[in-house]
């Protein structure tokens, strides 16, 4: 066979392959999709992981110490304010509280008995008075004897200091009763702190002593959580804290129930930042308070701090970074040209840029396809 003719073959089956190429390799490599950006809602939120805790947990002490009595709930049990919860030994405080009524019953009686006794010793002194009182006149007039006036002084005088007996005698009685009314009271009193009673609506979360068991006041019993005051304390970086705000609504989701989306709140936000972590406390109230719930458990906390109504947004699957900068690309006449996002607002699925119009055209990045180049030839 001539050279030429060899030649000739060669190259046409080279353009064959070339033509096949181009049209079954190249051209579905750099065929992309693209998009418009659409108008819609951007719900900006910041996310944390934090614990479950509360504003208020109440430890339940005894009020005077001794043994228990009676515990009437346990760790995992609801409770009203006011309702009991233990009962002190109250030892011989209700004998003692008996023997004072008593003792004011016998002061009562002795006040008045003093008093009636006194009483008739006023009316024996007008008698005895109106005795000594004709005897020392007919004495002075020489009629009566030396032994009946001092006789009629004498009975005057005794009748008197026998007054001021009965008297003091009543005064005495009084201070009785008044000490044995002060010692009820202060039984009472002892005997109102043996009983223990709930001081808000809560949730028992721990039982750490029993019936039985003697105890000194600042012992724990139980300890029970204000579920009204129920939060997730989470950590938020102080990059983005400043914009959670007090108010704001939020959503929780809790370890033990990871399918299950609560409704939250933000109740406070601390003012003290972690020199460490550089981070910020944020406490996010339940307002449907979880049944049973558990202290410390694990959350995640998604706080909404701001909505964009009808604004401009594409996905954010079409972001992609290039030279360390955040960008997406664009179809100008088409070849691919990359542009650096401004970003306004974003949220789990959309982003908003300022950058871009309606009409801009922007490439789908897909990894089955060529890798994305400025200026690259695209195929649509």
């Amino acid at each position: 066979m001539k050279t030429w003719i060899k030649y000739s073959v060669t190259l046409l089956v080279v353009a064959l392959l070339a033509g096949v190429f181009y049209k079954k390799v190249y051209i579905p490599k750099t065929t992309f999709k693209t998009l418009h950006p659409s108008i819609g809602n951007i719900e900006v939120s910041v996310r944390g992981i934090g614990n479950v805790g509360a504003l208020n947990i109440y430890n339940i002490t005894a009020q005077t110490g001794g043994k228990i009595l009676k515990i009437y709930k346990d760790e995992g049990e609801w409770v009203k304010k006011g309702d009991l919860l233990i009962v002190m030994d109250g030892v011989d405080l209700p004998q003692e509280l008996e023997v004072s009524k008593a003792n004011l019953k016998k002061a009562i009686y002795e006040i008045k008995s003093a008093q009636s006794q006194l009483r008739n010793q006023k009316a024996q002194k007008s008698f005895l008075q109106i005795t000594y009182n004709r005897y020392n006149r007919l004495d002075k007039q020489g009629f009566a004897t030396k032994a009946e006036y001092d006789k009629a002084k004498a009975d005057l005088d005794s009748i008197k200091a026998t007054m001021s007996a009965s008297v003091a005698q009543i005064e005495s009685a009084k201070a009785s009763k008044e000490a044995n009314e002060k010692s009820i009271e202060a039984i009472k009193a002892k005997i109102d702190r043996l009983k223990v009673y709930a001081p808000a609506d809560g949730y028992i979360i721990s039982r750490d002593s029993e019936e039985a068991q003697s105890v000194l006041p600042p012992t724990k019993i139980l300890q029970i959580v204000d579920s009204k005051t129920l939060w997730v304390q989470t950590k938020i970086d102080e990059r983005v804290s400043s914009q959670i705000k007090i108010g704001q609504k939020a959503t929780i989701s809790l370890r033990s129930q990871p399918n299950k989306i609560y409704e939250g709140v933000v109740k406070r936000i601390e003012s003290i930042s972690d020199p460490v972590t550089l981070e910020r406390e944020i406490d996010v109230g339940f307002k449907t308070i979880p049944k049973p719930f558990y202290i410390n458990e694990q959350a995640e906390v998604k706080i909404d701090v701001k909505d964009y109504k009808d604004i401009l947004r594409v996905p954010l699957d079409v972001v992609v970074q290039k030279d360390g900068e955040l960008g997406i690309w664009i179809l100008k006449n088409a070849h691919a040209h990359f542009s650096i996002i401004k970003k306004i607002a974003q949220d789990d699925k959309y982003i908003s840029i300022s950058n871009i119009d309606k009409n801009t055209q922007i490439i789908i990045p897909d990894k089955s396809k060529k890798a994305l180049k400025e200026n690259m030839k695209i195929h649509l």
